[in-house]
């Protein structure tokens, strides 16, 4: 006992190696944090003195963290939770009202559900109503102001100045390995519905080298991956959803667009209900370096 009462976990410190993990090295944690290189290399070495551990990978071309810095990190999530989660439930000014927000299948099948029930306990005053729809689907809603934001993917090259980017990812057209593709035959497509941009993209841009024959429509990635694994066509899925024996198509095809996970707000004046939620997703997501999916 007495040598755990001269240890401490220092909570600038675990912000700091979590800030590592999220911007992908020490400068760029610094920037994020508004701190200089220098001192966000102190607070993880005075950590690791702490420890008597080393927390940091600092082999060229090794891991970024060490096995104990990737054991520190999952406790470091939980305890800056529950750090911030008690200083905002000591906030004089609670917040209160109605907020409408949107999600993709992709989102809601994520760890923001956990996010938004954290939220929700934090600010039991504010009724949040999330909407399930396709990326286009919510981005006309946000036109029309029938959403205060959405969570949407959209090209990278669509990002807008005032999005707030959680997560980037690539796109890949993938098949079965048994699935023969012979030349000059229309090539069998696995579509999302009407409402996707995916499927907009591949019937324009995407056949100038190439002429598909939309064999299978769903609008769940799940019925698409489902579609691949039992070898009926083709189909353009993020590599969130390549699994399996899925196969990604490197010729003959061209290269799809990268993607990116954004918060997109309504054109309307803010409100801090809805500021405090974007920040707290932000945070949550931060934390988990990316949108992992649940299950």
């Amino acid at each position: 006992m007495n040598e755990l009462n001269g240890r401490r976990l220092e909570i600038d410190a675990l912000r700091a190696l979590s800030a590592i993990r999220q911007h992908g090295g020490i400068t760029r944690a610094a920037a994020a944090l508004g701190l200089s290189q220098s001192a966000v290399s102190h607070k993880i070495k005075r950590l690791e003195v702490s420890l008597d551990c080393e927390l940091l990978g600092r082999k060229s071309g090794g891991p970024m963290f060490t096995a104990a810095g990737e054991d520190l990190l999952d406790y470091a999530g939980r305890i800056l939770g529950l750090h911030d989660e008690a200083l905002l439930s000591l906030s004089k000014t609670p917040l209160a009202g109605r907020l409408l927000l949107g999600l993709t299948e992709d989102t809601a099948c994520t760890d923001l559900a956990r996010i938004l029930g954290r939220f929700k306990r934090l600010h039991p005053n504010v009724a949040v109503r999330t909407k399930v729809r396709m990326s286009l689907v919510l981005r006309a809603m946000l036109e029309r102001g029938e959403l205060d934001a959405a969570i949407v993917q959209v090209f990278s090259h669509q990002v807008r100045p005032n999005d707030l980017v959680l997560y980037r990812d690539s796109l890949h057209w993938v098949k079965h390995p048994e699935l023969v593709i012979r030349h000059g035959e229309p090539i069998p497509f696995l579509s999302f519905d009407d409402e996707c941009f995916y499927r907009q993209w591949a019937l324009d841009i995407g056949q100038e080298n190439a002429i598909f024959e939309t064999v299978f429509e769903c609008a769940s990635a799940a019925g698409i991956v489902s579609a691949v694994n039992a070898t009926m066509g083709v189909a353009l899925l993020s590599d969130r959803h390549i699994r399996g024996e899925m196969q990604v198509i490197t010729d003959r095809l061209p290269v799809p667009p990268s993607l990116a996970y954004v918060v997109r707000r309504a054109r309307k004046t803010r409100n801090p209900a809805l500021d405090s939620l974007v920040a707290e997703i932000e945070r949550g997501i931060g934390r988990k370096g990316g949108l992992a999916l649940t299950g």
